[in-house]
């Protein structure tokens, strides 16, 4: 045997003791992969199910969201309304305090002018009683005073 053939032959004993102390880690690196693949596989087994879940979930959420956006469309119209109704409400009110404003004019000044004209008939009366009552008084003076002369001469 020469030398290239010892060397051969430490070789291959080298490869395989290289294969021998390798295939320990090779086999736990088996079942960890193993134990790898059942776990992914378990969790597939899993994932569907609730991915399913979640889309009906999904399907519900967005369900109810146009069940809001509905209603609140019908209370945006309602709000529309009440913001016309108020504005007529408004406007009414506005001509109603213009009308009792006319009308407070219209029936103040006639008031004023009955009441003045009342007043003036008072007065007149009175200063008409207090005239007569003036009158009589220089009426029943001046009768006096005659039959004073008469009775002096």
């Amino acid at each position: 045997m020469g030398i290239l053939e010892i060397a051969a032959l430490i070789a291959a004993i080298a490869f395989a003791m290289l294969v021998l102390i390798l295939t320990l880690p090779i086999l736990r690196l088996r079942h960890t992969v193993d134990a790898t693949t059942r776990m992914i596989n378990d969790l597939n087994d899993r994932t569907g199910p609730l991915l399913g879940d979640v889309n009906t979930t999904v399907k519900n959420v967005n369900t109810t969201l146009e069940q809001v956006q509905t209603s609140l469309d019908g209370v945006n119209l309602q709000l529309a309304k009440v913001d016309t109704m108020t504005g007529h409400a408004q406007n009414v009110t506005a001509n109603v305090a213009n009308l009792v404003a006319v009308v407070s004019a219209a029936a103040a000044n006639p008031l004023v002018k009955v009441a003045a004209f009342g007043y003036g008939v008072r007065r007149a009366a009175a200063a008409r009683r207090h005239a007569e009552t003036e009158r009589e008084v220089r009426d029943a003076m001046k009768q006096q005073r005659r039959a004073a002369r008469r009775r002096d001469r």
